[in-house]
């Protein structure tokens, strides 16, 4: 998520959120936040409150994703990912993303399947 330059804001049980700055390789011809980079945001800060009761721990892995855009995006965002149920797993989560004047820009809702975290040991 360094690449799109996605700034993690706040971990905590089940709520994630992250803030997505406007940047030169993030926009559309118009000069919006293009949407594949809200998508790229929402998946990372959904998936984040997928595994946030155990972070260090587990990975997730995208099962399902849909998301619909209400305004264009001409300000840094702020995303904020919701677990709504955590089976053993399988986690559902809903987002939402917003401007500089809380305008909803778009909301996305995803399926993670839970991945235990391979140790390496050196």
């Amino acid at each position: 998520m360094s690449h799109i330059g996605l700034v993690p804001l706040l971990m905590q049980e089940g709520v994630c959120r992250t803030r997505l700055d406007v940047a030169r390789h993030l926009v559309n011809s118009r000069g919006d936040i293009h949407g594949g980079s809200i998508m790229s945001a929402m998946d990372f800060t959904l998936s984040a409150a997928a595994r946030s009761h155990d972070p260090l721990s587990l990975g997730s892995i995208t099962i399902d994703m849909t998301s619909h855009f209400y305004a264009p995006a001409r300000s840094s965002l702020i995303i904020e990912g919701r677990c709504t149920r955590r089976g053993r797993s399988v986690v559902f989560c809903d987002g939402e993303a917003r401007d500089e004047n809380d305008t909803l820009v778009a909301v996305s809702r995803a399926v993670f399947k839970l991945v235990r975290m391979e140790v390496s040991e050196s």
